[in-house]
C-alpha cells in the first residue's frame, strides 16, 4: 500500500493535525506494508504559477516542459492508494500553499475533462482523509464562522475524481488542552470506523 501525505501546516511536527496524520500512518503500518510519499507544502513551497504555465494550459499546442511540476504532483496522486492531507483553516478556507497545489493538480485534459454537464474527473477514486485544524469552530453547535474550506476541497478534488473524502475536524484548538484532547479523540473515533484503519473485530464504514 502506498500513501501520499500532504502537509500544509506551517507548524510542521508541532501541528496537532500533523501528529494525528502520523498516528494514522502508524496504524496502517500495523496491518500492512505501507510506503509513504510525503510532500510538505509549508517546508518546501511550490513555485508560483507563471505566465508561461498559464499560456501552456490554454494552448492547443502547449510547451510540455511547462507541466513538469504539475506532472510530478499528479503522478504522486496516481501512484498512491490513499491520501492524507493536513491543513489549517486560514481565513475561512485553505492556506495559500494548498491552493497552489490544487492549481497544479487540476489540469484540463489531464485530471479532468470539461463537458456540457461540468467537470468530469479523469483520476481513479481513492480514500482521501483531510485533517482540518482551526482555533475556533466552523461546524456544529459552537460554530461562529462560515466554512468555505470543506465544500471547496470536496468540489475541487471531486472534480478530478477523488470522491471518497473524509474530513476530520480539529476545532477549538486555542481553547486549551481539554478542548484539544476532545477534538483529537473525536477524530480518532471517526478514523477507527473506516475500513482502512479498523481491526477485524470493528464495525467499519467505507
Amino acid at each position: 500500500m502506498k500513501v501520499l501525505f500532504i502537509n500544509a501546516s506551517p507548524h510542521g511536527e508541532a501541528s496537532h493535525g500533523y501528529r494525528l496524520a502520523l498516528e494514522m500512518i502508524d496504524t496502517l503500518r500495523k496491518n500492512a506494508r505501507v510506503d509513504i510519499v510525503e510532500r510538505d507544502l509549508a517546508a518546501m513551497p511550490l513555485p508560483p504559477i507563471t505566465r508561461d504555465y498559464a499560456r501552456a494550459i490554454t494552448s492547443r499546442h502547449p510547451d510540455a516542459s511547462q507541466f513538469d511540476i504539475s506532472e510530478q504532483l499528479i503522478r504522486e496522486i496516481e501512484t498512491t492508494d490513499a491520501l492524507i492531507i493536513n491543513t489549517p483553516m486560514h481565513n475561512f478556507t485553505v492556506p495559500a500553499g494548498l491552493k497552489l497545489w490544487i492549481d497544479y493538480v487540476l489540469r484540463i485534459h489531464r485530471t479532468f475533462a470539461s463537458t456540457p454537464e461540468g467537470k468530469v474527473g479523469l483520476m481513479r477514486d481513492r480514500p482521501t482523509f483531510v485533517i482540518v485544524g482551526s482555533g475556533g469552530f466552523h461546524c456544529g453547535e459552537h460554530a461562529r464562522q462560515p466554512d468555505f474550506l470543506t465544500p471547496y476541497l470536496r468540489y475541487a478534488l471531486g472534480s478530478i475524481g477523488l470522491k471518497s473524502m473524509h474530513f476530520l475536524l480539529l476545532q477549538g484548538l486555542v481553547r486549551g488542552d481539554e478542548a484539544v484532547n476532545e477534538a483529537l479523540q473525536a477524530a480518532r473515533n471517526e478514523i477507527a470506523r473506516h475500513a482502512l484503519f479498523a481491526s477485524d473485530d470493528d464495525t467499519v464504514t467505507l
